[in-house]
């Protein structure tokens, strides 16, 4: 055998070695099924607390901030909780939250540049946050802050076109007010 078969069977060698001592490690006890800390806990699979952060603000205070409306109707899409006012200035008019954990306010300042919309900077309890309208939409507007421990929240308040109404975007900052407070 040549000098070089022989320095490429001991790197063979050393390899094999190292590949059979280097991943063998036993770790003692009896192995579990995920989610089974000891078997006595009760799975929840009524997916009860599934919509609490649509609870963050009390119907009636959205109703309140809204335009004092009595008739708020709740539901709830993907990460979004809206509610249906019946009863605002001038007819009808939503409140949306949303509330992306994963979320930025740089991603949000992208996605409303992207869909064309008006956003500019605002502060909201001392952090920056966004205002955001649709172009020539004095009827509605949103602000996205910070979440108090991670990603985003927003409000956005739209009233029917054409009514008179409070200014939208002065309600939607004052849900994230609330919305932060309450999430402390």
């Amino acid at each position: 055998m040549s000098a070089r078969g022989i320095v490429a069977a001991a790197a063979g060698a050393l390899l094999l070695t190292a590949t059979l001592t280097g991943c063998g490690t036993t770790i003692e006890g009896n192995a579990q099924p995920l989610g089974s800390g000891g078997g006595e806990e009760a799975i929840n699979t009524d997916f009860d607390k599934l919509l609490r952060e649509c609870e963050v603000v009390a119907a009636d205070k959205i109703g309140e901030i809204v335009g004092d409306a009595e008739m708020v109707l709740t539901s709830f899409s993907g990460a979004v909780c809206m509610w249906d006012i019946e009863d605002a200035p001038g007819g009808s008019a939503m409140a949306t939250l949303n509330w992306y954990e994963m979320g930025t306010l740089n991603n949000e300042k992208a996605t409303n540049d992207k869909l064309g919309y008006l956003t500019s900077d605002i502060a909201v309890q001392g952090r920056r946050a966004l205002q955001v309208r649709r172009p020539g939409d004095n009827d509605s507007c949103g602000v996205t802050a910070p979440a108090a421990d991670v990603g985003v929240v927003g409000w956005w308040i739209n009233y029917r076109p054409g009514s008179a109404h409070p200014d939208p975007c002065a309600g939607a900052q004052k849900l994230v007010e609330l919305t932060l407070d309450l999430a402390r």
